[in-house]
């Protein structure tokens, strides 16, 4: 090496510096790369996504590859870093060459490239999956046999190459995905996919009309009444029963009755329109139910307790309003909440409160009570009297109508309080 000149032995060990660089950055580029976004472009076709899904099904070989080419550079960077200190300044110099070297392979090797390739991962592997794919082909004997000793030596651990978890997400793994999404994924269709992934912690009677809310036709009406609720019903599908819903005798399809349109509208009429009512237990997931009312082409189920009583109806509406929202774009067209000015709304007891946040965009507690009524009596733990008030975290409830048991209505507001 005596022969070789100065200049020719540092641009030799810039070029090993470089090197380096490169087989640092790209060994974190690699492992940082997305692999969800990876896999969904191999299968659009870009060539240098499908190699480097390729690479990375064998990381173990990859990681052998990289460190192999990274400790060779390194290690003939400090041998030429060596032989330059000695032609410069012989034994003394030896020091200062390398504490240059370790400072320039720290810096300008390692931290500023991986740094790099951790904030632009794609930017730095897929050009050089171009390189490594086929150069693991070349080296694969001597990757082999430096995996077999690295393996083995791991096993000694109890660690083993196959002991892979996978890239499977869970629920929650994936629900924070698609909150993290950002721009990627509009916040209407964040909602939805969120509305979907929250469909098993939602039942059925989180969502149904309650018992004393059910509209229907009841046999024991004079039959003109019966028209007219028949003709202003805004459903396509009403319960039929005698006296209270409890005594019910089907589920009447407005679609029949349009077929006899032309024929007086009588009771028996109805009785033999009616088809068999579908009674599904409480606490029946939405997304069983969901798959229930796709197999047996129905809409509209009566949910019902251990003991077999009529606890509410849900419609297949209710379930996939939990998905896209109300379908009404104006929530003052519900009756049962009632801006009156500002964010202050009147609301009915009977309110369901996941349909109440739903439709105001609030975060009342949904884990216990499901109506109004429910959440301010498990809130005071009493039947408050009219006139009561408190705060519930952010918001303030003022009961104004209370009977002897239950809370008719009540005036909510967003605001700041303590529960």
């Amino acid at each position: 090496m005596d022969d070789v000149p100065l200049s020719a032995l540092y641009t030799i060990v810039g070029v090993l510096i470089v090197c380096s660089a490169f087989f640092s950055s790209s060994e974190t580029a690699l492992m940082s790369l997305n692999r969800y976004r990876l896999r969904h472009r191999a299968r659009s076709g870009v060539r240098s996504a499908r190699l480097a899904e390729a690479l990375l099904e064998k990381p173990d070989r990859l990681i052998g590859l990289i460190l192999l080419g990274n400790n060779i550079v390194n290690l003939s960077a400090a041998s030429l870093t060596t032989i330059i200190a000695l032609r410069l300044g012989g034994e003394a110099a030896l020091a200062v060459g390398t504490g240059i070297l370790t400072f320039v392979v720290l810096i300008f090797a390692e931290v500023a490239p991986k740094t790099m390739a951790a904030l632009h991962p794609e930017r730095i592997a897929m050009p050089a999956v171009y390189i490594y794919y086929p150069l693991l082909k070349v080296a694969y004997p001597l990757v082999w046999l430096t995996n077999l000793i690295a393996n083995g030596v791991l096993r000694v651990f109890g660690v083993r190459s196959s002991d892979v978890d996978g890239h499977a997400l869970s629920h929650e793994e994936l629900r924070t995905v698609v909150n993290e999404a950002g721009a990627l994924i509009s916040r209407k269709y964040r909602t939805m996919l969120t509305g979907i992934l929250d469909l098993e912690k939602v039942t059925v009677d989180d969502v149904m009309v309650p018992h004393n809310d059910v509209v229907g036709i009841d046999l024991d009406d004079d039959i003109d009444e019966i028209a007219k609720l028949i003709e202003k019903s805004e459903h396509t599908r009403l319960p039929v029963y005698e006296d209270n819903i409890d005594q019910i005798v089907g589920v009447l399809h407005m679609k029949s009755l349009v077929r006899k349109a032309k024929v007086e509208l009588t009771r028996d009429m109805i009785r033999s329109l009616v088809r068999e009512p579908y009674f599904v237990p409480e606490g029946t997931p939405l997304s069983t139910q969901l798959v229930q009312f796709q197999k047996r082409k129905a809409r509209l189920a009566l949910v019902v307790d251990e003991y077999g009583d009529i606890q509410g109806m849900v419609t297949l509406e209710d379930i996939l309003e939990e998905i896209v929202g109300e379908f009404t774009t104006d929530p003052g067209d519900d009756p049962h909440a009632v801006r009156q000015d500002g964010d202050t709304w009147v609301v009915q007891g009977s309110v369901n409160v996941r349909e109440l946040n739903r439709q105001l965009g609030w975060e009342l507690p949904t884990d216990g009570a499901k109506t109004l009524n429910g959440l301010v009596q498990e809130q005071l733990e009493t039947i408050p009297a009219a006139g009561t008030a408190f705060t519930l975290d952010q918001y303030s409830i003022e009961v104004i109508d209370a009977n002897d048991n239950m809370v008719v209505e009540a005036r909510l507001s967003e605001g700041e309080g303590v529960s």
